[in-house]
């Protein structure tokens, strides 16, 4: 099966709306590349867990809640996932985060007034593993409102696999297209509205699967991205 981009079946609509909406880009943020040059100009099993490469073998279930900071190049951000909201997507992302996937991932498809993607990393083996690695779908609990964060999909049904987007307004629209968030951003979305969107979708996720690292560090040099995904022990609950 070949490439599938997961850039939303309503994808081209609702882009249209967010970029006649107004408003003005970030300045282009500092230049991340050099930071992943020695992960992504030669992809080999020494600079990914090569767990990462049998996505069949990783399943472990979820904790009904986990806390995941992401150390990104604009700032840090936390992101709470409840299982009881999307139970499939919840376990393919704490599988992922587990064995470190999103590090060194590009907010590559950055859309102001819309969303922020992500989860194509440097690697081109590993994004060949992960492409028809699909889940499926989770019945839609909540709403795609600002902060929260869903995986993307295909335009058929049970086609969610890496990617995910952080939802900059409230897109409650996504909600009856399968859109099923896991989560949300419960500190630090003052640095997701950050994240640079000078190269809005240009981009090519087709590329970027087979071409990995250099390719984005040679065509969009200040993307900016993630440095690391981990997760991180939660806040007790406040006494009663």
């Amino acid at each position: 099966m070949g490439t599938r981009n997961k850039i939303f079946f309503v994808g081209a609509v609702l882009a249209a709306v967010a970029i006649s909406g107004g408003g003005q880009s970030n300045p282009p943020a500092t230049n991340f590349s050099a930071t992943l040059r020695g992960a992504s100009q030669s992809s080999t099993s020494a600079q990914f867990d090569p767990a990462l490469l049998t996505p069949s073998a990783l399943n472990a279930k979820a904790p009904d809640t986990f806390d995941v900071k992401f150390v990104t190049s604009k700032g840090e951000f936390i992101v709470r996932v409840t299982r009881a909201w999307a139970p499939h997507g919840a376990d393919r992302f704490y599988n992922l985060v587990q064995h470190h996937y999103y590090d060194g991932c590009a907010f590559f498809r950055v859309i102001r007034g819309f969303m922020a993607q992500f989860g194509l990393t440097p690697f081109p083996e590993v994004n060949k593993a992960w492409m028809n690695a699909d889940i499926p779908d989770d019945v839609v609990r909540q709403s795609n409102t600002r902060g929260k964060v869903t995986f993307a999909a295909g335009g058929d049904p049970n086609t969610r696999s890496t990617q995910l987007f952080i939802n900059f307004v409230n897109n409650s629209r996504l909600d009856p297209m399968r859109f099923a968030p896991i989560g949300e951003v419960v500190s630090g979305m003052n640095v997701v509205d950050k994240i640079n969107d000078e190269y809005v979708e240009r981009p090519d996720q087709g590329k970027i699967t087979f071409e990995g690292g250099p390719y984005l560090r040679k065509e969009f040099p200040n993307l900016d991205y993630i440095k690391t995904a981990r997760i991180v022990a939660a806040p007790a609950p406040a006494p009663k």
